[in-house]
Formats: structure tokens, sequence, C-alpha cells
């Protein structure tokens, strides 16, 4: 146990040494000028393999920059060679600035290399510092403004914190969550969305616009946390305070904001992406991007290609090509044929497949359609019907026979007297893509009438409605929509059973009454 106790005792002193001799030369740094040197053991702690050590030397420097700031202590301008100090004649004063200000240039360099450390609360303490230096350089600005930009803004240092959050090698998601406390600031968000967007542009160039994987997800986990306020009066909200005519600012002009927001996603979605990727965007796309975009228009090319690719990621640009084609006229050729393409099996089996019937029933609403068209899709609807499972055919025997109700010149495909005599005969042709060639018009659904002996009692039931007359009013589908397996399964074990009088006791343990001898000796529980 002494070795134990003689360990512990040391790590104590360790602790102890390491925080009285940070905290020493950091009150002596700011008492007095003649103790600057000290600076550079305070910074050497930024390098050591403790991670406690690297925190509190992290709170250590961050504390003594920005008290530098404050005085002034720094020098302003473009900074000279430090081998340059003792040659000249500069001042005192003005060499202890120019000496500070390059120990800031190394404590910003560590700090940012930190962002890197495999700790995940060293990179917290370093982001938390730089964020704090953001502040101060914006406060007090380390490069003399321009006449023509009368706004300080340190956005060189913001920028360098953006590239190294946008790992290539690592998963910074974490990290970035961190970050997204600081994107409510308006200047910040606004500095950030430009950095992002320079940041696509030069790396994935530079690869020659290769898929990334890593660096595309810090990109999007980034990208998805920013959002632009509905309304420009709430952009109150500055981490730097602009003197100078305030609302002339680009960080705190609204339209400003929506055309940077729409640059950066515009950048970022040019480049081919993974395909989990396209799923992660088109799911947040009709509510979290498009509306926050000055023309949202321009995704055209983005949905174009999401919508080429098939499967469901096809299914997902539905919805935003439903929002382009409805609210900002957009043609597309072919649409339909596209469409109808995209009925398979696997809609069935998709997780968005709620979310496919809804838009499919929008795009097939309009009484204007032409029947073949209608009738196309109706009849490989049908067709599917022989093999999906039963909480899809739930939603999509209701669904066809809205669309007859809709569309009356479908009828036909229901009373058609040849059908009953030539049943194994269909004109239809379903591996035809194009739903003007595939004689859906000359078939019949007997495909509904084989789902009237389906085994699900449900399905039954709701195939043999189309042998009814159609009500006046379509059937509300939207409930369910969401039907799922177990919903079906939950449904049936709490129905209610008639009790029915039997000549026979019902088994209820193994093979044989409880009345008989395999009862007495065995049971099930």
């Amino acid at each position: 146990m002494a070795p134990s106790t003689d360990s512990n005792v040391k790590d104590k002193n360790s602790q102890v040494s390491y925080k009285k001799d940070i905290n020493t030369k950091t009150g002596r740094i700011l008492q007095n000028k003649k103790h600057s040197n000290d600076i550079f053991d305070v910074i050497e702690y930024l390098q050591s393999e403790k991670d406690k050590e690297i925190i509190f030397a992290t709170d250590a420097c961050r504390r003594v920059f920005c008290q530098l700031f404050d005085r002034g202590d720094l020098y302003v301008g473009d900074l000279p060679q430090e081998e340059d100090l003792m040659s000249g004649d500069r001042g005192a004063e003005e060499k202890y600035r120019i000496f500070m200000r390059h120990r800031y240039n190394n404590c910003v360099e560590l700090l940012l290399e930190n962002m890197d450390h495999e700790a995940f609360q060293v990179k917290e303490a370093s982001l938390c510092a730089l964020m704090k230096f953001v502040a101060a350089e914006g406060r007090h600005p380390l490069q003399n403004l321009d006449l023509i930009e009368h706004y300080s803004f340190p956005r060189e240092l913001l920028r360098t914190l953006v590239e190294h959050l946008l790992s290539t090698k690592e998963d910074m998601s974490l990290l970035i969550s961190r970050f997204q406390e600081f994107l409510e600031m308006d200047d910040v968000r606004y500095y950030v969305m430009s950095s992002v967007r320079d940041n696509i542009y030069r790396v994935m160039g530079r690869n020659k616009k290769a898929v990334i994987p890593i660096y595309q997800n810090n990109v999007y986990t980034l990208l998805s946390t920013i959002n632009v306020p509905s309304q420009g009066s709430k952009l109150k909200h500055f981490l730097v305070k602009q003197a100078y005519n305030p609302e002339e600012w680009k960080a705190a002009k609204l339209k400003e904001h929506k055309r940077a927001f729409e640059q950066m996603w515009l950048q970022f979605l040019k480049f081919k992406l993974p395909s989990s990727m396209y799923k992660k965007i088109l799911v947040i796309l009709h509510e979290s991007i498009m509306p926050q975009m000055s023309d949202p228009s321009l995704l055209i090319d983005f949905l174009s290609a999401a919508y080429d690719i098939g499967g469901a990621i096809s299914l997902l640009a539905l919805n935003g090509l439903f929002i382009l084609i409805h609210k900002h006229n957009l043609d597309y050729p072919d649409f339909y044929k596209k469409l109808y393409s995209l009925l398979d099996p696997s809609i069935f089996h998709v997780k968005y497949r709620a979310r496919f019937f809804h838009l499919m029933n929008i795009f097939l609403s309009s009484t204007h359609l032409p029947a073949y068209l209608v009738a196309a899709f109706v009849k490989r609807f049908a067709r599917l019907s022989l093999t999906a499972p039963p909480t899809a055919l739930l939603i999509l025997l209701p669904f066809v026979c809205n669309l007859i109700h809709r569309h009356p010149s479908c009828r036909v495909l229901i009373h058609r007297p040849s059908a009953t005599e030539e049943p194994c005969d269909d004109p239809y042709v379903m591996e035809e893509e194009d739903p003007a060639q595939c004689h859906a018009l000359e078939s019949s659904l007997w495909e509904i009438k084989t789902l009237q002996k389906h085994y699900h009692p449900d399905v039954a039931k709701a195939a043999m409605k189309i042998n009814e007359p159609l009500t006046e009013q379509e059937e509300d589908i939207s409930e369910i929509l969401e039907l799922s397996t177990f919903e079906l399964m939950e449904r049936e074990l709490k129905a209610e059973r008639k009790t029915i009088p039997l000549e026979f006791d019902t088994a209820t343990e193994l093979l044989k009454s409880p009345r008989e001898v395999l009862g007495v000796h065995f049971s099930l529980d």
C-alpha cells in the first residue's frame, strides 16, 4: 500500500505545483512588464502531455491576452519580424507590444493545434479561448482599418478556426455542437457562413471533387446547425459592437445573411456527396434550407441529380421538387414518367413510405391529368399490391379507390366485362417505363379481385370495397399513412372476440385438454 500512497502524494504535489507555477507567472506578467518573459513558460504548458495542465494553461493564456487587449499592450498594424527588434530606434514600449503580439500569435497557433487534440476537454477549452480572442480582437483590432472598411471583425482568426472545425481526418461533430452556441451571435454566424463557403471551394477543388466522407460530414454537421432569423429586426445579437453606422454593416442585414446562407449551401451541394449524405440533406431540405434561401429555385440542379439516383433518395427528392413545381413554377420535363418509374416493390419497405404516398396523392390530385396516365399509376399500384405487406395494402387499396373516384374515366378498369372471361391475358406491360405505352387503359384490376381472398381479414375487407358503388367523398388516408406492423398486430390483439359455443373443450395446454393424461402431466408454462 505504501507505494500507492507515495504515488498519490506525488500526483497531488504535481497538481498543486503546476497550478501554482502558472498562477504565479500569470500574475507577474500582468503586474510588471519586466516579467514578460514568463509568458514563454505559460505558453509552453499548452504543449504538455497532461490534459489538465493544457486546460489550466489555456485559461491562463485567455486571461493574460484578454487583459493585454484591454490595456492596448499588443502591437497594432503590420507586425515587424521579431529578429528586427534589437536593431532600429524603436522605444521600449513599442518593443514590448511587438514582443507580446508575437507571443499572442504563438498562443493562437498552439490553441488551433489543440483543437485537434484527442481529449475533448482540451478541444473545448481551446475553442472557447479562441472565441474569447475573436471578441477581444473585434473590440481592439490588431490591424489599422482602411478608410473604405470601417467595420472591425477578426475574419482571419475565425476563418482559421472554422478550417480546423472542418477537419478532413477527424469527426468533429461533438466540438461543432459545442460551437453552436456561438452561432447565436449574428455577426459570428454571418462570417462563419462566408468562411465555410470558401473552405468548401478550396478543399473540394483541391481533391478534384472526389467524395471526402469525414470532411463532408463535418461540413454538413456545421451547416445543419446554422439558422437565419426570419426577420431583420431580430439581428441584434452581435459579438462585436460596431460604433460606425452599424445598420449599414453587412452582418446586420437579413438580405446579406440569406445570400451567404444560400451561397454556402449551393457551394456544398454542387459537389458529389456520399449516398447517406443525400438522405440527410433531403430530409431537412424543405423545412430547414429552402425557406431560408433567397431563391430556392437554384436547388434545381441538386434535386434533379438526386431524383435521378433512384431508390429512397429519389423518393426524398420529391418533396423539394414538389415545392419548386408548385410554388416557384418549375417546369420539370418528363416528371410523371420519372415518377412512374419509381414505383417498385421497395416503396413499401422504405423508411419514408408515408411521405412518398402523401406526395403521390398530391401529384395525382389534378383532374386535368390524362386518363392514360392515371390508369398507368393505378394499374402499376395494383400489380405491386400482389407482393406488398398488409400494412402497405391498407394504404394502397384506399389510395387506388380514391384515384378512380377522382378520375371517373378510369372506372373502365373495374367494369370491363372481358376481364372475367380472359383473366390471364392482361395487355398491361409492367416492364414498360413510359406510362403512355403500357396499355393500362386496356387492362382491368384483377389484382384487386385477387386480394379479396387475402389471408388478412382487413385487407380482404378493403379490397371488397372496389365492388361497391364509389362514395361521393374520397376516403381520408392520412391517418393510416404511418401504420406499422406493430400497430396492426396491437390492434388485432386488442380487438374484442365473440365467444362461440363449441362441442369440445378448447385446448389450452400441450396437445390435450387438461382432463386428459398428457394435459395433467405437461404444460406450456
